[in-house]
């Protein structure tokens, strides 16, 4: 039985699978959990401390089991792709242990309130997204509760509400601000910005301990000393939230191949490997790529979809033009190696760009989602000049299939921007007179073309986003390719008698 979600196909074999991961991650977190109240507990053999305690011991493990389903049937529900792929399973836990051990080591260590307590938040934030943040940043924190509220140490009850509050709190003011976070300075700021919230919980509950003449936590501070204290190892909480989720960041990244803002603009400047192996060696396509990101970032933001994703897209979608650069005409000089070969033979070297492109992103380790785009830019349009140049050589039928892509058609709105963006680039550039209604025309007949292809078949992209992009479009042409004066030839006199100038 196949369970359908759009495109998505869901097996039994897979949904076994994503069971026995999950299984395999409860076991983690239950060890990372024993560990941890193991090495909390008071003087004595492990055998005495687990018969000591194992009826709290058992609760434990029920409980987790009990949040580690409710997470399961959150993602069955709500983003059931997560389920189908491993990696992204693997991604979710790791980044969920990782946050815990981190916070048991600053709360055995160094201090309660010295937890990054926004960790779990901002990392799942980056990696996965908005939503799954939320959720996981509400189960990573009533894990920290219920580990806190068993550990043989002397927080009082309080101080356990508090810290639960502080995780929660801390973390979801983390994922609000950092959803628009773009460098790494601005992490920084978030960090502070989390601080506030810690800070004041700690303020009011190290108050209310001194009104009622017990510390929440044990101290030879008294008075005010002690307050600044608890607040000072509070900041320090917050600051070290943005700091390890900076440092830790770039691992995840690379050990899970994921595509975040911070990454993304590493992939998009000038000394990326592929784009500076482009800019050298096909520097028309380079040019082609760089016009048509600008034109897809703006049909981006008219849509509202990711402007990052889409230009980082638009970067890479024709990189496959490196296995053959000479072959495609904004490399080519007067002379254009087609001549010489038959229309068949042409239309293959020009279609293999797309699977070119998708084996060479993959082979260099780039994200998936780029390697998609360079293979479905096209989808299965037809290579139209080799097709009518075939025609004309001879007399019988022709399968047009033959000459064109192979596909797979977008499965995105942006890759659909980027096949739209893509073909008006190229198409405007050869025309004649480039005025706001030759311009409205051509694209008009590109996306009209595509349609009735059925290229938009397999993507969520309507009507009203394609109105949007072809507005989007003619805008942004006009203003690349706009008129410009032409400027008069002068001759300049020199004190000499001799002239010189741009006649010359």
């Amino acid at each position: 039985m196949n369970v359908r979600e759009g495109e998505l196909v869901w097996t039994k074999k897979e949904a076994v699978k994503s069971v026995l991961l999950f299984t395999l991650n409860f076991a983690a977190i239950v060890l990372i959990v024993g560990l941890r109240l193991l090495f909390s507990a008071d003087e004595g053999t492990i055998a005495q401390t687990f018969r000591e305690n194992r009826a709290n011991y058992l609760y434990i493990i029920f409980c987790i089991l009990l949040l580690v389903w409710i997470v399961y049937f959150y993602f069955f529900f709500e983003n059931r792709r997560i389920l189908t792929d491993g990696r992204s399973i693997a991604l979710v836990f790791t980044v969920l242990d990782f946050s815990m051990v981190v916070s048991f080591l600053f709360g055995s260590y160094v201090h309660i309130y010295a937890r990054p307590a926004a960790l779990c938040a901002l990392l799942m934030l980056v990696l996965v997204g908005r939503r799954e943040a939320i959720f996981m940043n509400i189960v990573c924190a009533i894990l920290l509760f219920i580990v806190d509220a068993f550990s043989e140490n002397s927080m009082t009850a309080n101080s356990m509400y508090s810290s639960f509050i502080i995780a929660f709190t801390a973390g979801m003011i983390a994922i609000f601000f950092g959803n628009k976070a773009k460098t790494r300075f601005q992490i920084v700021g978030i960090g502070l910005i989390i601080v506030i919230p810690i800070d004041v919980i700690v303020f009011l509950l190290e108050v209310s301990g001194l009104a009622g003449g017990a510390p929440s936590l044990p101290t030879e501070a008294t008075g005010l000393e002690r307050v600044l204290t608890q607040m000072g190892y509070g900041l320090l909480g917050g600051i070290m939230s943005a700091v390890l989720f900076l440092a830790f960041l770039p691992v995840f990244e690379s050990v899970f191949n994921c595509l975040t803002v911070f990454r993304l603009r590493e992939l998009t400047s000038s000394d990326a490997k592929l784009l500076k192996k482009l800019k050298e060696e096909a520097p028309g396509t380079f040019n082609h790529s760089m016009v048509v990101a600008q034109l897809a970032e703006a049909c981006a933001a008219a849509l509202g979809e990711d402007v990052d994703f889409t230009r980082a897209a638009a970067f890479y979608h024709d990189v496959g033009k490196l296995h053959q650069p000479e072959y495609f005409t904004e490399n080519q000089g007067e002379y254009n190696l087609h001549d010489e070969l038959t229309p068949e033979l042409s239309a293959d070297i020009i279609r293999s760009h797309t699977q070119d492109g998708y084996e060479l992103i993959r082979a260099h380790h780039l994200p998936q989602f780029l390697a998609d785009v360079a293979l479905q830019h096209h989808g299965t349009m037809p290579i139209r000049y080799f097709y009518a140049k075939a025609l004309k050589m001879t007399d019988g039928e022709l399968n047009i299939e033959d000459f064109s892509y192979p596909g797979p058609k977008p499965k995105t709105k942006i890759a659909a921007i980027i096949m739209i963006a893509d073909a008006s680039e190229a198409v405007v550039r050869a025309l004649p007179k480039r005025t706001a209604e030759e311009v409205e025309k051509a694209i008009r007949g590109i996306i009209e073309e595509r349609m009735d292809l059925e290229q938009f078949s397999d993507c969520d992209i309507t009507m009203a986003d394609l109105t949007t992009i072809r507005r989007t479009l003619v805008s942004t042409l006009t203003g690349v390719y706009h008129h410009r004066v032409k400027y008069p030839s002068i001759k300049y006199k020199h004190a000499d008698g001799k002239t010189t100038g741009e006649n010359e």
